[in-house]
This record gives C-alpha cells, sequence and structure tokens, in this order.
C-alpha cells in the first residue's frame, strides 16, 4: 500500500507566489542576526541542509561559494540555514572559505515554517525569494555537485521575466 501523498517529506512548504515567511536567526556573520527583511530589495537563496562539515553539505556550500561572484552581479544574496551552532557555521566559513551567512535555527522553527524539518536537522531544500519577499521558486530534490548551477538558472529565468 502506498504511504499517503498529503505531506511532502519534512511537512508542507509555503506556496509559491505568497510573502516568504519572515525570520530572525543568530548568524556567525554581520551584528550577530540577520533577517530576511535584511535583504528586502534583493534576491534571497535561501537555502536549508542538514548539517555542518558532511560531505554533501561541504560540497553544496562550495558550490554556493564558487558561484558567489555570479550571484552578487544578480543582485542576489545566499542564506545557508542548519540547525548546527553559530560556533560550528563559523567554523565552517573558516575552513571552507565560505563568504556568505550561515544562520543557526537551532530549535528548526524557520526549517518547520520552509517544510523543510525532520525530527533533529533541517532538510537539504532551496527557496528563491524576490526582492519584495515573494517565494518565486523551491527545491526540494537537490544534488548538491549542481544545485548552485540549476539556481542560478532559474535565477536568470524569473529575473527575465520580472
Amino acid at each position: 500500500m502506498a504511504a499517503p501523498a498529503a505531506l511532502a517529506l519534512g511537512g508542507e512548504p509555503p506556496p509559491l507566489d505568497q510573502p516568504a515567511p519572515t525570520f530572525t536567526l543568530p548568524s556567525n556573520s554581520g551584528d550577530g542576526e540577520i533577517s530576511l527583511t535584511d535583504y528586502q530589495g534583493k534576491w534571497v537563496v535561501l537555502y536549508f541542509y542538514p548539517q555542518d562539515f558532511t560531505p554533501g553539505c561541504t560540497v553544496e556550500a562550495q558550490r554556493f561559494q564558487q558561484d558567489l561572484p555570479k550571484y552578487i552581479e544578480r543582485n542576489a544574496q545566499v542564506i545557508g540555514v542548519s540547525v548546527d551552532s553559530v560556533d560550528s557555521h563559523a567554523e565552517f566559513c573558516d575552513s571552507e572559505g565560505l563568504r556568505f551567512p550561515l544562520l543557526a535555527d537551532e530549535d528548526g522553527a524557520v526549517s518547520k515554517a520552509y517544510g523543510s524539518w525532520m525530527s533533529y536537522f533541517s532538510l537539504r531544500h532551496t527557496y528563491l525569494i524576490d526582492p519584495d519577499g515573494i517565494l518565486r521558486e523551491r527545491y526540494v530534490k537537490v544534488r548538491p555537485v549542481i544545485h548552485s548551477e540549476e539556481v542560478l538558472a532559474r535565477l536568470d529565468e524569473l529575473q527575465a521575466d520580472s
């Protein structure tokens, strides 16, 4: 018997073409806290990942870092979210040369709001949020090696349409 398809793995994601769930979380960069509203007027690539220093998460972060100049050219901010602590994020950024913020969602509240929560960690999901705070795209089946390229291509399509 097939499992009911009522909820996707991780819960119900927020609807596209509606305001993205707002948040404020501690970060290893900036003034210690980052809010979605800090990036009003920019595109936001909000990506959730399970854990610092694990193979898939490291590859995904490295690809976003490698492509960071392309995101900056497109007026887009990359932000990573996991349940890891601010200290773990700081070590991960130092270790991998990451120059974008990682946010500590230690209680999973923001991951839950984005349908990206599984028991005790964040699932590998990504959301594209437009400069007005509207959720425009979501990725729930992420392949870390090619994911940044996929996001950039979709960002180009969305920007061409606006």
